[in-house]
């Protein structure tokens, strides 16, 4: 994809957004790697190619909308009821709150680099707490871009999911990756 300026929304129609999590603990032999993906989500970009300073990221993820898509690892596959228990206890208060929270913000303050390899530095806010993040991305001609950011979820008051009385926990961070494969204009009125 070739980045030229301009101002685009961003979506599930141009992109995807996924959470990776891991496992440990002495236990964690039992549990499942997850990838869980937003299906609702939405933002604007826009773009200033010579002047990343003058670049802006804006983007809002429903917390109601994630769905675990794999589990790899664990002792036995994951199953559709092991799917459907994960959904509910992301939604728990220990977790998301997704009752009190149901959006996920991230605002960019500063944009550095290239199309090629970029820096998004903002401002997230889970669980109504906004602590700043770093997301690093890059990008080819022709090629979806493609980033990644390291969230802690201690630091958002996000309590780690355990089981077998602690042997096996999710570990504290989580990776979240996005990959844009094409850019929608804004439609703005006429």
């Amino acid at each position: 994809m070739t980045l030229t300026d301009g101002t685009y929304r961003l979506g599930p129609s141009t992109g995807r957004l996924l959470l990776k999590t891991s496992r440990a603990g002495p236990g964690r032999r039992a549990g499942h790697d997850l990838t869980i993906e937003a299906t609702r989500w939405s933002g604007e970009t826009v773009v200033a190619v010579g002047a990343p300073d003058r670049s802006s990221v804006n983007v809002t993820v429903e917390t109601g909308s994630l769905e675990v898509r794999e589990g790899t690892g664990g002792l036995r596959a994951l199953t559709d009821a092991d799917r459907a228990e994960i959904k509910r206890t992301l939604a728990d208060k220990a977790l998301l709150n997704i009752a009190e929270h149901p959006t996920i913000t991230f605002r960019s303050t500063r944009i550095t680099g290239t199309p090629q390899s970029f820096e998004i530095t903002g401002e997230l806010t889970i669980k109504g707490r906004t602590h700043p993040a770093t997301v690093h991305g890059r990008g080819n001609d022709g090629g979806p871009l493609r980033g990644w950011a390291t969230i802690t979820q201690s630091a958002w008051a996000i309590k780690p999911y355990t089981a077998f009385l602690g042997a096996l926990r999710l570990a504290d961070e989580v990776r979240v990756e996005f990959e844009v494969a094409g850019l929608g204009p804004v439609d703005r009125p006429g």
